[in-house]
């Protein structure tokens, strides 16, 4: 895979959609992170989370493996420090974390945005227009 030209393409369609993007200089290890966006969901603050993690790493370049970055993700979404910390202590959603890798592991998953209406799937970040056109034609009503 070609790296480079990969982020060139991502950093691109960010513009495109005017979503933040700064330049990361490393890959960091994202389960933890993962384990806790599953608690944050339970607490009803998950997309909170995942948009906190989402500009830490993106962004920022933040490395989310590191414990301290994520408490401070934690405590920047309003959740309570000291049960996230227990949560990543025990692993406690471990489990529901390799459900979801084994399901996209099942369903040919291999590259991120995708997108699965019944077995139809749209890989990568496409335009609006795009993501659209594949809805309709797989049948997903407009509301």
């Amino acid at each position: 895979m070609d790296i480079p030209s990969a982020m060139a393409r991502l950093k691109k369609v960010a513009q495109d959609l005017d979503l933040p993007w700064g330049e990361r200089k490393k890959t960091y290890n994202s389960r933890f992170a993962q384990e806790l966006g599953k608690w944050a969901e339970t607490k009803g603050k998950g997309d909170q989370y995942h948009d906190a993690v989402f500009r830490a790493y993106f962004v920022d370049g933040k490395n989310i493996a590191k414990t301290d970055v994520l408490m401070g993700l934690v405590k920047k979404v309003g959740l309570p420090e000291n049960e996230a910390a227990e949560a990543l202590r025990t692993r406690a959603f471990r489990a529901s974390v390799d459900s979801d890798w084994a399901l996209v592991d099942a369903m040919g998953v291999t590259s991120v945005p995708t997108f699965v209406v019944s077995d139809q799937k749209l890989v990568g970040a496409e335009p609006y227009e795009v993501l659209e056109q594949f809805l309709l034609g797989n049948g997903v009503k407009r509301r």
